[in-house]
């Protein structure tokens, strides 16, 4: 049998290339490089090659498990996984298990605090069965990794070597570790080593499975860009990279985070998914509805309430099924847009006495992880007694029990003493 690779792709090649660029582009932020040889970037190029030789590309996604659970601002290169996928490709989602020793140090202004290996394993194992909600797990078309299984293994002197093709000055050029250089904040030196271990998964998956393409977020395109580097160091083939736009979190502003309580988890129940989604500003409809969804913008509502309430089914529905969202719709059009307080709402018995501020109060009913928190809650107006705002964190608390305590839409309990 003839295997051999025509010198110049066909017109059929080129065609079928196209198609499945327009589908795959789609929703990214950037493609590195950024123009092709046979077309207008790397990813064209990657899916003429894949033509060409009659194989799947092999996609890599790195997640770091330094904290339980993912959320919706994983999912948005999860969803675009689950393209390649749909289109025959293999995707390679890879568990950061020993990188999450050192913490990705993108987007910090300080050093990650250290987790120990078993807080890792325990957070890892929530990823390993989360992330298949999203992507197909099929052995032909996805295999989970470890980067365990090999950066434990380099020696001193391999990381030596490694960080022989790197120079100091790129590092520094790097825009976290630069502000952090300006500001006059401690940069540990294994941070450092960060951007040099992820480009060595690269390298290893490579060997082990193949690396066509890396995906990360923005705020990833240094340390991909590094992958792509060593690569060529090495004399591989080096994979192109994917970036994809940051999901802002339920306060509009900053990237969702669990370290800033503004997230939706994939676990999360039908109720609560489908009420937080409708608290988001009516500002990141239109970005939700890009990067979390494939409804076209023409069938989506024009009244920010009603488009809210498609885009919550939408998200609700796609990690609970249709019935379980839409219990979750008219539960929440029964208790807010009519105005109803749940019937099961619980009670909590608290020490008020020993409570005395409305921050103290917020905390104690485990309505926020820590004072900070429930201040700046508090400020955002998001705190509420009987149905009165509140906005000041240091306001005592002086009501007759019991009274009806609400931060957010969906948090309410009724406090006696």
């Amino acid at each position: 049998m003839n295997t051999t690779v025509p010198a110049k792709p066909s017109a059929e090649i080129l065609a079928e290339a196209a198609r499945q660029h327009a589908i795959l582009s789609e929703g990214t932020a950037a493609i590195y490089p950024e123009k092709g040889v046979h077309g207008k970037d790397g990813l064209f190029d990657k899916l003429v090659t894949s033509l060409m030789e009659n194989r799947p590309l092999r996609i890599k996604l790195g997640m770091d498990p330094t904290a339980p659970d993912i959320h919706l601002g994983h999912t948005v290169a999860l969803n675009a996984m689950r393209k390649f996928q749909n289109l025959g490709h293999k995707v390679l989602p890879l568990i950061g298990n020993y990188t999450a020793l050192i913490g990705d140090p993108s987007g910090r202004n300080s050093t990650r605090p250290p987790l120990t290996e078993e807080q890792i394993m325990q957070n890892a194992e929530t990823y390993k069965e989360q992330i298949f909600k999203i992507i197909e797990n099929d052995p032909a078309k996805c295999r989970l990794m470890w980067n365990g299984d090999w950066l434990k293994e380099l020696s001193f002197a391999d990381t030596i070597k490694l960080c022989a093709q790197v120079s100091v000055a790129q590092l520094i050029a790097k825009e976290d570790f630069g502000n952090r250089l300006a500001n006059q904040t401690p940069i540990s030196l294994h941070e450092f080593l960060y951007p040099l271990m992820q480009g060595y998964d690269s390298i290893a998956m490579q060997e082990r499975e193949g690396c066509d393409i890396e995906f990360g977020g923005t705020d990833q395109t240094f340390n991909c860009l590094m992958g792509r580097q060593l690569m060529q160091a090495r004399g591989m083939e080096p994979q192109i990279v994917m970036t994809f736009p940051l999901l802002e979190g339920l306060d509009g502003v900053m990237k969702m985070s669990k370290s800033k309580a503004n997230y939706i988890g994939v676990t999360e129940n039908p109720t609560d998914m489908f009420g937080k989604t409708m608290s988001i500003p009516d500002s990141l409809l239109d970005r939700w509805y890009s990067l979390l969804t494939t409804i076209p913008a023409a069938e989506r509502p024009s009244h920010p309430m009603e488009a809210k309430k498609k885009l919550a089914h939408f998200i609700t529905a796609r990690f609970h099924g249709e019935a379980a969202a839409d219990e979750a719709r008219t539960a929440f059009e029964s208790r807010f847009s009519k105005r109803e307080m749940p019937t099961d709402m619980p009670e909590l018995k608290l020490p008020l006495e020993a409570l005395t501020t409305l921050t103290d109060l917020v905390v104690a009913a485990n309505f926020a992880t820590s004072k900070s928190e429930a201040r700046r809650l508090i400020e955002q107006g998001g705190v509420k007694l009987n149905g009165e705002q509140h906005k000041d964190p240091t306001a005592p608390v002086k009501l007759e029990t019991p009274f009806i305590l609400q931060v957010g839409k969906l948090k309410l309990a009724k406090i006696t003493a």
